[in-house]
């Protein structure tokens, strides 16, 4: 009976540390990366994740003609320098922050509404830890009302 007693704290310990987690990550969002799309207007989601050294995570999002965008990635302090990538439905690269300093944000316009893969990089690290760095990553979309 205490064997089963246990198992079931266990498990409800597992299932609420990845959700308080997530949580502490869409605040941080909130608070510290929607700054980022100043002065443009905030799309309303708020995309985040935790994520390892080493690891990338991906996101599809449309994006329509003749409006004006900017995209902004941040992260968490601990995590190195984030790269971004915003590639086209054949895979050609559009924008690599890492050509451009690994600034934060992109602004642009594009002629044909279209569908974009945004690839979020955090490199590995470069000091001999034992254990890989997690933190945060968010992005963040806004719109520039004309």
């Amino acid at each position: 009976m205490k064997r089963i007693l246990y198992l079931i704290i266990i498990s409800f310990v597992l299932v609420l540390v990845p959700l308080n987690a997530n949580a502490q990550c869409k605040g941080f969002a909130k608070k510290i990366c929607r700054m980022e799309l100043v002065p443009y207007i905030h799309d309303g989601n708020y995309h985040a994740a935790i994520l390892t050294e080493g690891e990338e995570a991906e996101l599809y999002k449309t994006f329509y003609s003749e409006q004006e965008y900017r995209i902004a990635i941040c992260g968490s302090d601990n995590l190195a320098e984030i790269e971004f990538q915003i590639m086209d439905i054949n895979k050609n690269v559009l924008y690599s922050n890492k050509d451009h300093d690994y600034t934060r944000t992109w602004d642009f316009v594009l002629e044909s509404s279209q569908q974009l893969k945004i690839a979020i990089i955090v490199p590995p690290g470069g000091d001999n830890s034992e254990e890989p760095e997690s933190g945060c990553v968010a992005i963040m979309f806004g719109l520039k009302v004309k």
